[in-house]
């Protein structure tokens, strides 16, 4: 190696150790809050509303939205938001509506660290529709309040959904994790492209719709008419899960476990994968796989169970509770 290439090199480690040690004495002189390095300026702003509603229309590109029910019979929007940003806050046509407007090109430039948040305070707890539309943040709706209808979606965050919903409850996510417990809706749809599904403590009059494209999918003390759910990689379990009609189950990559669930007809279909568990009732079963074992009880009465596997074993027991 030549001396001024090595000279250079040396350099450059040096360069490298300056600059890691001046990181971490400045990061240490601020706590590591990596907030303090935001070019961007946060304030708090409180909108207060006046006006009654029945709807409730939030759309917003990088917050945390939260509900909160008033402690003080007013109703109000607070915005941790930036200085040179703000949220819009109004009534319009009987809807509470919180928007955030579109950002020019100049206003990507520069170091953002700090988690703006929407949080909503209402004074009663039953609404008509709630629409909340999303690009990155993650959504809380407690158990407190009841809706008509829900729609929600983002594309990166967390949703965790307790409200009751007398209608349809529809949640779509491309990148996070979704949660709905104990609460009962009229309908469930559920779409993440990347990201894990928990439906746990629900009881749902309609069919529960659960679409991931990888993740798992749990689903525990559950009633429904029917279920439906599509997956290409991740593992569904359902765990004390009863639907009236159907359970349908598509995977393309993973597993399928049932414990003490049941269901009027069941149809299981995996490319790869096991299918395994316990089932309360007597069913009729139709399985059938390509590259594995058949471990099925063979009854002659109750309803159809169909099961298909292209590479998986298939062992299903019943039991009597």
């Amino acid at each position: 190696m030549k001396m001024g290439t090595k000279i250079w090199l040396i350099v450059a480690a040096a360069l490298v150790l300056v600059g890691g040690g001046l990181f971490v004495v400045t990061m240490t002189m601020i706590g590591w809050d990596f907030s303090k390095l935001s070019t961007v300026k946060y304030e708090t702003n409180k909108y207060d509303i006046s006006e009654g509603f029945n709807g409730i229309s939030i759309r917003t590109d990088t917050s945390d939205v939260a509900f909160v029910l008033s402690d003080d019979g007013t109703c109000r929007v607070e915005c941790y938001e930036e200085e040179d940003r703000k949220h819009s806050v109004s009534v319009k046509d009987g809807t509470l509506t919180v928007e955030r407007a579109e950002k020019d090109i100049l206003g990507h430039i520069g170091f953002n660290f700090s988690t703006p948040k929407i949080t909503v305070y209402l004074q009663k707890t039953e609404y008509e529709a709630l629409l909340i539309k999303a690009s990155t943040g993650d959504i809380g709706i407690p158990k407190a309040f009841t809706f008509l209808n829900a729609d929600i979606s983002l594309s990166t965050g967390d949703v965790a959904f307790c409200a009751t919903t007398a209608e349809t409850v529809k949640i779509k996510a491309s990148t996070g994790k979704v949660k709905v417990e104990d609460t009962s809706v009229g309908a469930l749809d559920i779409t993440v492209t990347t990201g894990n599904v928990s439906v746990r403590d629900v009881t749902c009059g309609g069919e529960i719709k659960v679409g991931v494209s990888t993740g798992k999918t749990n689903l525990v003390d559950v009633a429904c008419k029917s279920l439906v759910s599509s997956g290409n990689t991740g593992d569904i379990t359902l765990k004390n899960v009863i639907a009236e009609a159907s359970f349908n189950v598509r995977r393309s990559t993973g597993d399928v476990t049932f414990e003490g669930s049941d269901a009027a007809e069941i149809f299981v279909q995996t490319s790869t994968g096991d299918v395994e568990g316990s089932l309360l009732s007597s069913k009729v079963f139709i399985a059938n796989t390509d590259t594995g074992k058949v471990d099925v009880p063979k009854s002659i009465t109750g309803g159809r169970c169909e099961i298909t596997t292209d590479t998986g074993d298939i062992r299903i027991s019943v039991i009597n509770r």
